[in-house]
């Protein structure tokens, strides 16, 4: 009878943690930001049907990052959790930070204790009547709560600088998306509106304070 290899759980971990980020890796990045009326998602994304910023509720919003079939089952069940709760309770009791815990406890089992760790990186962001809340949930279940702005996905770090060295307070959309795009890009490329998706957590939009930047608009905004 022969015995079976012996890993030590440290190298499970590293191997695990290895694999998930290089498939987030290939993955194109996000960001989002605060703004003076809310907050602006945007995210390398040609695809038009294909999303990877979405509405979950009233004034909360997700992204993900990653393999789109394992981020897209997060944002329905996400979904479903915020009506159930909103319907059993009331819409003022569903919030992200309850949501994004969640998140974080589902990502952290299946990191410790599957084969095949989920290869995303989500965002949980919400819409408030004073502060804006967006959490950051990484891979294993790691979650961080960002203040100004949040950057998932490939190169994070550098696209993160370069956020951090053009983020104001109070600033409007238009310049907001500006920073954004031009934080996804980097010096060496440029990114039209075909080449982005992006939505907003806005104020202004009433109850329903989600609302899809389309094409047309996106371009004036940058322009």
């Amino acid at each position: 009878m022969s015995m079976p290899y012996y890993v030590a759980p440290e190298q499970v971990m590293k191997d695990r943690a290895e694999y998930a980020q290089k498939g987030i890796a290939r993955g194109r990045a996000l960001v989002a930001t605060t703004y003076d009326q809310g907050i602006a998602i945007v995210a390398e994304n040609p695809s038009r049907s294909l999303h990877k910023i979405s509405e979950i509720y009233d004034r909360i919003a997700f992204g993900g990052v990653g393999k789109y079939n394992e981020y897209d089952q997060l944002r329905v069940a996400g979904v479903r959790h915020a009506d159930i709760k909103g319907y059993a309770f009331s819409r003022e009791d569903v919030d992200a930070r309850s949501l994004a815990n969640l998140y974080a406890q589902y990502l952290g089992n299946v990191f410790t204790h599957e084969m095949k760790p989920l290869e995303v990186e989500i965002l949980v962001a919400e819409l408030g009547d004073q502060e804006n809340q967006l959490y950051h949930i990484a891979y294993e279940g790691t979650i961080t709560d960002e203040d100004r702005y949040a950057v998932l996905g490939g190169d994070a770090e550098t696209i993160a600088e370069r956020m951090g060295n053009a983020w104001q307070a109070d600033w409007d959309l238009s310049a907001a998306l500006k920073a954004a795009t031009a934080a996804l890009a980097g010096p060496d490329r440029s990114l039209a509106a075909g080449d982005l998706e992006a939505a907003l957590l806005s104020r202004a939009n009433g109850r329903r304070a989600f609302r899809r930047v389309q094409n047309g608009e996106l371009a004036l905004l940058l322009a």
